[in-house]
């Protein structure tokens, strides 16, 4: 007996209700209702196919829709993979998808797409819709059927789809209603066109030889604390993010997700930032993935040939980012124009990348091998080129688009650059104007101390001789320019907490930044607070604020970029920096909490 009821294909879903799945070269969005509205390709900066999340009558979506009564829908992932499984369950029956692109590890499998649908319980029927957008939608293509298998075109055949259906063509896209009883399997694989079938059966064994891949390298993870699950699927996201041909990280696999409804805050991260990378190999390194900290390490070394000539991102492939412009024909998440691909930032001097880059390198020394006399060479020319630099004004972390500004966090990491090189020279004995290098750290730590403190109530502030806060200031302790416990930076902890913070959530700052509309709380930011509490020995807080974080988490643990004053997530998705910031957050606070209950322990 085949469940029948109604069809209720919704016209938008939220950014916070969608799992993602890739295969280290691009990563596809699918909502809870299994509906793939985002997918580049076949890169991750590369255009769309499906961008149906940013226009649903537009953008492309390949879509299944179940002949249920009011069904339940649930999404979760296979343990410890990125294979995503959505199910739908009904009084009469239930039945689940299971998606997948395969890892390229992988062998001799090519770049498909596979959706696994089974009836779990009684007779279900289904509508299966792929209606693909080439060119970031700009492109309709042609249909061709022949029986089970689906060319869609625009010159040339871009893309097939194939699989247990009879398909008919509709204006741009192919149709099939499929009955399934209970136990039954129907398989459906988009890919290129001069790719080989896969029969169910193959279907069947490399969804195996998946599960037992993805699982195996999240085993290797060194984490074991209290919040594994969260950890774990951080992970995840982050090795998704990295590409498995060139070894760079993007920030995010989205463009034009807003980071306020409405507003024009609307940018592409489908590219690799200095700055966010550079800290995703931080959170590798704790965790034991040493792999993919090397091949950033050597990805970043074929960039970093002068310091004058070094960007804030790139490609992915290493090449120039791509210029901002904007998709004036896309709607709009929720109505939020403009959709821009490319970033304008790209040309902006940022001068924190520098110590970002050069604290990845000496973690690199002291958990991998050790560095070359080449790459010493590089890094001496980039002390010398931030010994003169580093009190000027740039755009910051935050990319402020006005006016560039004498900030904290610029200067607190052109520190670091200086720090870790002076202790990189003395831990492998690397020959370098030491001394010259110790003054020139000193000078900018007592800048520091000197300039960006509040005239009355003397905690540090954003900018030089003002008076705002930044949840960037968070870092100080982090990067260990001022002890978790000194007076001054408690009372900076303290005001931060007061300003920019409510139930968990933490805001950037409040300052204008010479854009419209709103900024919501940054994720990132939670998690660096969560830290900074637990550094600081309030243990008890440091532990109710990661509980209140982790519980903005979408229903798969995944996080963008921003959040709501209600908790509704906003901006590309999913957002490295975020996940990063949770594994370094979760693995402080729980060797703090170990150590308190062994302090605490009587025999």
């Amino acid at each position: 007996m085949i469940a029948e009821g109604k069809t209720n294909p919704r016209p938008g879903r939220s950014i916070g209700e969608h799992g993602v799945i890739g295969n280290l070269e691009t990563i596809g969005l699918i909502a809870s209702d299994g509906t793939i509205d985002f997918l580049c390709w076949p890169k991750l900066d590369g255009p769309t196919i499906f961008a149906g999340l940013l226009d649903p009558e537009h953008g492309g979506a390949f879509e299944l829709f179940p002949f249920m009564t009011d069904p339940v829908v649930k999404q979760l992932y296979y343990p410890e993979t990125n294979i995503l499984v959505t199910r739908w369950l009904s009084n009469e029956a239930s039945a689940e998808v299971t998606d997948f692109m395969p890892h390229p590890d992988t062998t001799g499998t090519p770049r498909m797409l596979v959706r696994r649908l089974r009836a779990i319980r009684g007779g279900v029927k289904f509508r299966v819709r792929c209606s693909p957008r080439p060119d970031y939608a700009r492109v309709v293509p042609t249909v061709e059927v022949d029986g089970s298998q689906v060319l869609f075109r625009t010159d040339d055949p871009i893309l097939r789809l194939s699989g247990t259906a009879r398909w008919h063509a509709g204006d741009g896209c192919a149709q099939a209603e499929v009955e399934l009883q209970e136990g039954e399997i129907a398989t459906f694989v988009l890919s290129e066109p001069d790719t080989p079938v896969l029969e169910p059966k193959a279907v069947e064994s490399l969804l195996s030889a998946n599960i037992d891949r993805w699982q195996a390298w999240a085993a290797s993870s060194h984490y074991k604390g209290r919040w594994r699950e969260f950890v774990t699927r951080s992970a995840l996201a982050l090795k998704l993010l990295t590409s498995a041909e060139h070894g760079s990280i993007a920030a995010a696999a989205t463009f034009g997700l807003p980071e306020a409804l409405g507003g024009e805050r609307n940018w592409d991260y489908r590219a690799t930032w200095i700055r966010d990378a550079t800290f995703t190999v931080y959170a590798f390194l704790r965790l034991g993935y040493n792999a993919e900290a090397e091949r950033f390490r050597d990805w970043l070394a074929r960039r970093a040939q002068a310091p004058e000539h070094l960007r804030i991102m790139y490609r992915l492939d290493g090449t120039e980012a791509a210029p901002e412009t904007e998709l004036t024909h896309f709607a709009g998440y929720a109505a939020s124009k403009p959709v821009r691909i490319g970033n304008g930032a790209h040309d902006q001097v940022q001068l924190d990348i520098f110590g970002e880059m050069m604290d990845s390198i000496y973690l690199c020394n002291k958990y991998g091998r050790a560095t070359s006399r080449q790459s010493w060479e590089k890094i001496v020319d980039t002390i010398g080129f931030v010994a003169q630099h580093w009190n000027s004004p740039d755009a910051g972390i935050w990319e402020f688009r006005d006016k560039k500004r004498h900030l904290l966090h610029s200067r607190l990491m052109c520190w670091v650059c200086v720090d870790r090189a002076i202790r990189l020279a003395h831990k492998r004995s690397l020959p370098g104007p030491i001394v010259d290098w110790t003054e020139l750290r000193d000078a900018i730590a007592n800048d520091i101390w000197s300039n960006f403190r509040h005239p009355e109530h003397g905690y540090f502030v954003q900018e030089i001789h003002g008076t705002e806060l930044d949840a960037a200031l968070l870092m100080m302790p982090l990067v260990r320019f001022v002890s978790a416990t000194d007076p001054v930076w408690l009372a900076t902890l303290d005001a931060i907490g007061d300003k920019l913070t409510s139930d968990g959530l933490v805001w950037r700052y409040r300052s204008g930044d010479g854009l419209e509309g709103a900024d919501g709380a940054f994720t990132t930011c939670m998690f660096w607070y969560v830290e900074c509490l637990a550094r600081a020995g309030r243990l008890k807080d440091a532990q109710l604020e990661m509980e209140k974080c982790l519980g903005y988490a979408n229903h798969l643990g995944l996080f963008s970029e921003e959040l709501d004053s209600r908790g509704t997530q906003l901006g590309n998705f999913p957002q490295a920096l975020t996940h990063l910031a949770l594994i370094s957050a979760a693995h402080f606070l729980d060797r703090k909490l170990d150590h308190a209950s062994s302090d605490q322990w009587q025999p």
